[in-house]
């Protein structure tokens, strides 16, 4: 195994360095973002180790520069946040895994391996913050689904209307109808999706394909 480390911080990189060195794996060290993504380009480690915290060039920015150059290999975030921001943002941006600085040395090295083996691994303290995360889009995606549910058919049509940017008279004019009953329709369509303008209702009707066919 070979890793790349990338953390400006000095003594951080070099003391990580001698801990994998010692347990018979390869390691590359840079300082910073720039470096290193030139550096995994060229010598195309085994895993990236990146700090997510960095002056210039982020760890975000770094994994999004790597993802965008075709680097395939595994990309871990070695932190010290506990953020949930922060992991949920990392693994939305490719990262196999999200490891705490302060984790033990033996911990490090079997979560290494494991990500090698095609596993996404993340620090057990926060277990719990990724499973409320991940519940949470679930709960917000069922509501979502329950809200739609809801609309009457005649309300689905002019919410597709609304997702195209018709107006009230045009969209009266399109079904047949007068103004005053699409004005109707679409405060019911904003209570039942329980939001606060038909804006929003449009942009989520789009997100859901729910536009006027030609």
């Amino acid at each position: 195994m070979h890793v790349l480390i990338i953390d400006d911080h000095t003594l951080f990189r070099v003391g990580l360095k001698g801990l994998l060195e010692r347990r018979g794996i390869g390691v590359s060290v840079v300082g910073s973002g720039e470096d290193g993504v030139r550096l995994a380009g060229q010598i195309q480690p085994d895993v990236v180790l990146l700090d997510l915290r960095m002056p210039g060039l982020s760890g975000l920015a770094v994994l999004q520069r790597l993802r965008e150059a075709g680097f395939g290999r595994p990309v871990v975030m070695l932190t010290t946040s506990n953020d949930e921001h922060d992991l949920v943002g990392s693994l939305r941006c490719g990262a196999q895994g999200y490891l705490l600085k302060d984790m033990d040395p033996e911990a490090l090295v079997q979560a290494l391996h494991e990500i090698l083996a095609g596993k996404t691994v993340v620090t057990p303290e926060l277990a719990t913050v990724l499973a409320k995360v991940v519940q949470r889009g679930v709960e917000d995606s069922a509501n979502h689904r329950a809200q739609f549910e809801d609309l009457t058919p005649r309300e689905l049509e002019i919410l597709g209307h609304l997702a195209e940017g018709a107006s009230n008279k045009i969209i009266a004019r399109r079904l047949g109808i007068c103004d005053g009953t699409v004005k109707l329709h679409v405060k019911a369509i904003l209570r039942k999706l329980r939001l606060s303008s038909r804006v929003e209702a449009a942009v989520m009707a789009a997100q859901r394909g729910l536009g006027v066919k030609a």
